[in-house]
């Protein structure tokens, strides 16, 4: 939970009270570190019967087909590649996202089409995304931010309307659920990711989760270098030797280690999705003394949530209310940058997205990880409120 006393440098931020709470971390245990020594004595590193079980596992929670791959940009990629989304398709994706969202897309040759957010979810917003559609829209890539979600059911018929393949980027979403469903047990392909300090990591990994045999074969074999067939034979410590390849494929697969990872975080995802909830509960009460603190997500009943993001009223140097914080010890953070202001991603067009280009800037995000404290988020709280008054 802390790694740094008082009187060091982060960055050119001197820490003079207290220990660092940082904003996300990885926690692990020694259930992880043993998995993880049990690979290693076996002396088989890549893609076998680990990744078999964790697949197994995921499938099993899901109760879909779950494939794991080496990370969650990996995922989003291969699934658009397994709907034929490829060169001069044009993919739906809110600009509130990792890069990673649009990277997976533009990495298939398509063009990401930056969409405006619904103000209360920060999710894409369903009218927007359907003024942007043109003949060459091949998709829709919904976010779930920071574990909540917009209108799934909207999105869905908004699909079906257009012809439309949907890959919902569930990387902030593991454990919630939405109308009384899982997020991945139901819809067209949902990816997630167990990167470091996701709701589960596998150190990194990520899944793709769906009903669709054909999609399923076909990310089975692209993640393998598109050698047909090669999982059965990495499953039993195989290789592939009279190999048979039809399409592009990447190096993308999970390894054992990763894998073993996995495993021992899956058996704790309840108690780390009941604390996460129970931190998230803890900031709204403590924040409401504050008339200028507004949190995005309020009800985390069905919700787990990956980050606890904030909205501030009012005009802030937010820059320096995060340099005021971090000195006091307490790491923030910006989720996220806006895509369509990236340079690789404007493509010479000023786009209108009035909601995202309003809010972004009042935007900062507080720690949350299960690592976490009570007192530290009290201590959080405190030290965010008393800064902002100073603004």
């Amino acid at each position: 939970m802390t790694c740094m006393r008082k009187g060091h440098l982060l960055g050119n931020v001197l820490i003079v009270k207290g220990d660092l709470i940082r904003l996300s971390k990885s926690c692990i245990g020694a259930a992880e570190k043993n998995a993880v020594m049990d690979v290693l004595d076996s002396e088989y590193l890549g893609m076998g019967q680990k990744t078999k079980d964790f697949e197994n596992i995921l499938s099993a929670y899901f109760n879909r087909t779950s494939t794991c791959v080496v990370n969650g940009t990996a995922a989003l990629h291969l699934a658009l590649q397994a709907v034929g989304v490829g060169i001069g398709d044009e993919v739906l994706v809110p600009s509130i996202t990792y890069v990673s969202s649009f990277q997976a897309i533009a990495a298939t040759g398509a063009t990401p089409i930056a969409c405006d957010i619904d103000p209360t979810t920060f999710c894409l917003d369903v009218n927007d995304a359907e003024s942007r559609i043109t003949e060459n829209t091949k998709a829709m890539m919904p976010v779930h931010y920071a574990g909540g979600m917009g209108p799934i059911s909207k999105y869905y018929e908004l699909a079906n309307k257009h012809g439309l393949r949907v890959v919902e980027d569930a990387a902030h979403a593991l454990g919630s659920q939405y109308d009384g469903n899982l997020i991945g047990s139901f819809g067209d392909i949902t990816c997630f990711s167990f990167d470091g300090i996701k709701n589960i990591t596998a150190g990194e990994g990520g899944c793709i989760v769906t009903s669709d045999p054909k999609v399923i074969e076909k990310v089975k074999n692209s993640r393998l270098l598109g050698v047909d067939k090669d999982t059965e034979a990495r499953f039993n410590r195989k290789r592939s030797w009279d190999i048979s390849v039809t399409d592009q494929g990447w190096r993308y697969h999970m390894s054992d280690i990763m894998s073993a990872i996995g495993i021992s975080q899956f058996h704790r995802l309840d108690e780390f999705s009941s604390k996460r909830q129970k931190l998230a509960e803890r900031y709204g009460v403590k924040l409401k003394s504050s008339g200028r603190i507004i949190p995005l997500i309020s009800d985390f009943k069905n919700i787990v949530p990956h980050i606890y993001v904030i909205k501030i009223k009012g005009c802030i140097n937010r820059a320096l209310l995060r340099k005021n914080i971090l000195a006091r010890g307490v790491e923030t953070g910006i989720h996220y940058t806006p895509n369509h202001l990236l340079d690789y991603f404007r493509h010479d067009v000023k786009l209108d997205l009035p909601v995202t280009d309003l809010h972004f800037p009042t935007i900062l995000s507080l720690p949350l990880h299960p690592d976490l404290s009570f007192d530290d988020v009290d201590r959080v709280c405190h030290i965010l409120i008393s800064e902002l008054k100073k603004l």
